[in-house]
């Protein structure tokens, strides 16, 4: 996630989940010129990509497995919420589905995966308050 101070309706980070991370890592770094640093997952790591000439990563690369086992093979992102949850009480009123969570986010916050009524899928992102 970011290090930056996160303003609520925005759009905080991107991952992509699939069952092998460093299989589509490798990919991104061919295609996009993204390098990447390991994260330890306990076990397995997950990958954060770098842009060139940045040293600032911009999305995650993560295995399916752990929190993420339930998550399907797509990019999402996790747009930042208020009150995570409101949120899902809305998503819910509004015709939409709590996909997985909520869940903690190591100290970071708490997250939760919804599904919108058209059937599109993004995280919801409660940032830890200082």
């Amino acid at each position: 996630m970011s290090d930056t101070t996160p303003l609520p309706g925005t759009i905080a980070w991107i991952d992509l989940t699939v069952p092998d991370a460093g299989e589509v890592r490798q990919f991104y770094e061919t295609v996009t010129g993204w390098t990447s640093s390991g994260v330890d997952m306990g076990g397995y790591s997950d990958f954060n990509m770098t842009p060139p000439a940045s040293d600032r990563p911009v999305a995650g690369v993560c295995h399916a497995r752990g929190s993420n086992a339930d998550l399907p093979a797509q990019w999402l992102i996790y747009v930042i919420v208020a009150d995570l949850d409101a949120s899902l009480r809305r998503t819910a009123d509004l015709g939409g589905a709590v996909v997985a969570g909520p869940k903690n986010m190591g100290g970071q916050g708490r997250y939760a995966v919804i599904r919108d009524p058209a059937g599109a899928v993004a995280a919801l992102w409660q940032p830890a308050r200082a």
